[in-house]
């Protein structure tokens, strides 16, 4: 990290200024608790200038986008109701697109909400795992299928790019870099009187299931694993492998931590991914199968219904969120 990290806060016509402020009170904070000019934010446009926000709200921009001033910029989102919007709100904004795309690869780009759809649309989320808020992830996968979307996550972060799902996924941002470029204690000492909303699982099998991958390392690694691979690439071999350990140690480590066969649990980590999508995405059940990489699609269907007692269909029609 440079001595200051710049950060250009994003502004566009109609977008919503209440993340950025919000992020910017974050980082702020963590100035103040480190008594160091640690992040610098301003706000950038198209061009430097007044900037009329959603609700009213007017912003000033010191500087333009294409001006590439900064290490990072952040794009908050935009009231939307309807594709409809989305796409008048990218044809609206095409100058800025086209700066966007001009940032770079030294400049990193975060993206939350809607906002998301501006970074897909500038082509810097191309062969990029992204996430997106559940409503748009239909939208956006056809539109951008260059995109690596995986909607049933609310944060993802690469080396140089980061999404968020949610008007509040400036946070999960934020939060990422106190903790990355100072420490933990800091970022609990900054957010302790704060709630980071986080999507529920609404099966009892999957709520076990997330429950038992928290407290435990070990167990976080082969979330993070899993949730990579496709299904039919999952074996305890392969894990053992990566993982840096014997398939016999694992086995035992697994079952240990987890109280279930060491199979059973990787297996219920991914049918957990279906259901995700499922509740988040209106895709077809056999497009959701092929995408996780299951051998069949009447395999992971029979799985999927041993598991939860609901095939896919009825999982959908009682837990969607759309």
């Amino acid at each position: 990290m440079p001595s200051t990290l710049r950060i250009g806060l994003v502004l566009f016509p109609g977008c919503m200024p209440a993340g950025l402020l919000a992020f910017a009170d974050l980082l702020h904070g963590a100035n103040r608790r480190t008594g160091q000019v640690l992040f610098e934010m301003q706000f950038v446009a198209q061009r430097s200038g007044p900037v009329a926000c959603a609700h009213g709200v007017v912003l000033q921009a010191t500087h333009a986008v294409s001006d590439r001033m900064f290490d990072a910029v952040l794009i908050p989102g935009f009231w939307a109701e309807s594709p409809q919007h989305v796409a008048t709100t990218l044809s609206a904004n095409t100058e800025l697109l086209a700066s966007l795309k001009g940032l770079g690869r030294r400049c990193q780009l975060w993206s939350y909400c809607a906002g998301v759809c501006l970074a897909a649309a500038s082509g810097a989320l191309n062969g990029q795992p992204a996430t997106v808020t559940w409503w748009l992830a239909d939208l956006l996968r056809k539109q951008y299928p260059k995109v690596q979307w995986q909607s049933e996550k609310n944060s993802i972060f690469s080396e140089r790019i980061a999404t968020a799902s949610g008007v509040n996924g400036y946070l999960p941002i934020a939060q990422s870099l106190i903790e990355k470029h100072l420490s933990a204690e800091v970022l609990h000492d900054l957010t302790k009187l704060m709630v980071l909303p986080r999507p529920t699982q609404p099966h009892q099998v999957f709520q076990a299931i997330s429950l038992m991958a928290q407290p435990n390392p070990l167990l976080r690694r082969i979330h993070a694993l899993i949730e990579k691979l496709p299904a039919e690439h999952i074996t305890l071999q392969k894990m053992a492998q990566t993982l840096g350990m014997s398939e016999r140690t694992l086995a035992r480590k697994v079952e240990s931590a987890a109280g279930v066969p060491a199979g059973r649990y990787t297996r219920h980590i991914k049918l957990a991914q279906v259901g995700e999508r499922i509740t988040l995405t209106s895709a077809p059940i056999s497009t959701i199968s092929a995408e996780l990489g299951f051998s069949s699609d009447s395999n992971m269907r029979r799985m999927f219904k041993e598991l939860t007692g609901l095939t896919p269909a009825a999982y959908r029609q009682r837990f969607a969120r759309y």
